[in-house]
């Protein structure tokens, strides 16, 4: 699912997904090429973490700096857009899994909407992992704008129920919901990290030892599921 079809799947108007679009693939693009941040257009951008780097010089330009606030914050708007975009739907998984529900003729419109809505990371789901979390479940960072509403049992192995049950669900910044994701840390049921022996420097990723999470035992049946056939032991 490209950029501009995610913000509709969203909730935006057709006005404003053309506007973020174009803004992405025009001007931002442009004053990043011709300051040096990078070689191409932002929308080729594939990585998350990456782009929030990139994302950040942008926003120190003064020429960010004077359109956007004339512009009424549209240019910074457009890379939360698109720095969301990066975070939920940024692989080719993710495409796939949303053509198999709008295709699925057993589910009905009203499901479609809200599994959709979960896949890219929205809608009831995500809503109900903020009201629980309101912030990343391990390290406290408040913006959750930045954060990622993960599912601890695999969107893949859950059944339609269990996608949009919010006690499947872990609110995440970025690397570590990256990590959780891949089987390189999981959690144990008093809420201690494990790191797999695979993940090499964890430090770097800023993923520490001594980090916890404050688990209810409503999640331990995912958190169970994660630890025995999600986290890779080596």
């Amino acid at each position: 699912m490209n950029f501009y079809d995610w913000m509709i799947y969203k909730g935006l108007s057709k006005s404003s997904a053309r506007s973020y679009d174009g803004a992405l693939r025009g001007a931002l693009s442009e004053w990043a090429i011709d300051n040096d941040l990078t070689s191409g257009p932002l929308i080729a951008s594939t990585s998350a973490l990456t782009f929030e780097t990139l994302s950040q010089d942008i926003q120190k330009l003064p020429i960010f700096k004077e359109r956007n606030a004339r512009g009424h914050h549209m240019y910074s708007a457009t890379l939360s857009q698109f720095s969301a975009y990066l975070v939920s739907n940024g692989s080719d998984d993710v495409q796939i899994d949303l053509e198999q529900i709008i295709n699925d003729a057993a589910t009905t419109p009203t499901e479609k909407a809200a599994l959709v809505k979960s896949r890219i990371g929205q809608g009831i789901f995500r809503e109900k992992v903020l009201l629980h979390w309101a912030c990343c479940a391990v390290t406290g960072f408040s913006d959750t704008s930045l954060l990622v509403a993960s599912h601890i049992k695999p969107w893949k192995k859950s059944t339609n129920s269990e996608r949009l049950d919010p006690w499947n669900g872990l609110l995440l910044s970025p690397n570590l919901d990256k990590a959780f994701d891949k089987g390189l840390i999981t959690f144990e049921k008093k809420g201690d990290i494990r790191l797999s022996p695979l993940l090499s420097e964890p430090a770097k990723l800023g993923i520490e030892p001594s980090m916890r999470i404050k688990l209810k035992p409503e999640h331990e049946k995912y958190m169970a599921h994660h630890r025995a056939e999600e986290f890779k032991k080596g």
